[in-house]
């Protein structure tokens, strides 16, 4: 029995350790395996996150605009004729015919003024006058007869002159009181305020019985009549755009109380002079307003349609990089690398620019370049919407055509 349990124990202990062998290798094995996963694993994650850097852009051709470019101003509408009426006599109102709104015909009346001390002005002038009539009768009589006896040597020569040059002087009279006359009658005429040319009533600032003092400009007008049925548009054009305003290019207007509704102008002229505090050119424009929708004093919005400039590029204003090196746009160059080039801008139209210099009908465009992006980076083409890079500047056109 003894025997039996020493000849088995080598056998034991060798297949013992074959069995731990095996687990060694075993185990070996699943380590392995393991840190060659992890290897593939962070191989692939390398990989991974190396395409990943590389930014996927849209690129696009940049356009010549060849539409005219719309520039919306604000405005402001004056009447074509407006005169605030004032009083040339004093005295007191005696009554008015025409309140604000009323229609009126040139030389209609408006208004009387009783004026009791321009009224015995006027009689004492013509009594004057009478007076100095009567007494250039005389002279002239004195003065024939002292000349018909000097020809028969009744009177000395130095007489005869004297009653001569009394006679001018009386003539000099009655020709001073005759104009003083015609003043005063002048005055008597503008008793009646009548309006000066057809057109509306737009104000009444007196009453019956108020006090009138002769004046203009002075105190307040007693009435103010404008003509509406033509109307003057004054808009102050940046100094940028003035070169392209020229006489008798068209425009359209809008008032917010009408909308949809557009009404043609016509530009009359410009004060030629760009006004130093604001940096603007004062255009004058003409509208017609016979309708009556139009009224004086409202604001308005004025529709330019400016000429493009053949040579401009038009690229949306996203693709612009801002930087201390200045004004740069990205485009696609070789082994789509990255490329910066500084432009300038010609025209700024809201969502799109015009580019005058620095880039090339040929130039790729990058769109919404990354902050980060810089001259020889690596960068991919969106191929998923190629094409569609021009349709989008299409559509910013399109929903931004217009710029002020």
């Amino acid at each position: 029995m003894s025997t039996e349990i020493e000849i088995n124990s080598p056998k034991r202990l060798r297949h013992l350790k074959l069995v731990g062998i095996v687990a060694l290798l075993a185990a070996a094995g699943v380590v392995a395996s393991g840190m060659a996963g992890r290897a593939h694993a962070k191989q692939e994650l390398t990989t991974w996150s190396a395409r990943q850097a590389v930014p996927t852009v849209v690129a696009y051709t940049p356009k010549r605009d060849l539409d005219a470019q719309a520039l919306v101003l604000p405005g402001r509408l004056s009447a074509f004729v407006n005169a605030p009426i004032y009083a040339r006599v004093s005295g007191y109102l005696h009554a008015w015919y025409a309140d604000i709104g009323t229609h009126v015909k040139a030389g209609q009346l408006l208004a009387d003024i009783d004026t009791p001390d321009l009224d015995q002005q006027l009689q004492q002038a013509r009594a004057d006058l009478q007076n100095s009539v009567a007494n250039e009768k005389l002279a002239a009589s004195t003065a024939h007869r002292w000349t018909q006896m000097l020809k028969q040597d009744s009177v000395s020569q130095q007489d005869a002159d004297e009653k001569t040059s009394d006679l001018v002087a009386k003539q000099a009279t009655v020709a001073a009181n005759e104009a003083n006359v015609r003043r005063l009658e002048a005055l008597e005429s503008f008793k009646r305020i009548t309006a000066p040319f057809d057109g509306t009533v737009t104000a009444r600032t007196t009453d019956i019985g108020a006090l009138i003092n002769a004046g203009g400009g002075n105190g307040p007008e007693l009435f103010s009549v404008s003509d509406a049925r033509r109307l003057r548009v004054y808009v102050s054009v940046p100094q940028d755009e003035a070169a392209a305003i020229q006489p008798g290019m068209s425009a359209t207007l809008t008032v917010p109380e009408r909308p949809g509704v557009k009404f043609n102008a016509k530009l009359v002229d410009t004060d030629d002079a760009i006004t130093p505090a604001s940096g603007t050119l004062l255009v004058q424009l003409a509208v017609d307003n016979h309708d009556g929708l139009l009224i004086p004093g409202e604001y308005t919005e004025v529709h330019f349609a400016l000429p493009t400039n053949a040579h401009a590029l038009s690229i949306p204003a996203s693709s612009l990089i801002f930087r201390q090196n200045g004004l740069q746009v990205a485009v696609l160059g070789k082994d789509n690398r990255a490329e910066l080039k500084p432009v300038s801008i010609a025209t700024d139209l809201g969502t799109h620019v015009e580019i005058a210099s620095g880039l090339s009908a040929t130039d790729r465009v990058i769109d919404n370049p990354p902050d980060s992006l810089a001259s020889g980076d690596e960068v991919r083409l969106q191929t998923t919407t190629s094409g569609t890079g021009d349709t989008a500047v299409a559509s910013r056109r399109a929903t931004e055509s217009t710029h002020g």
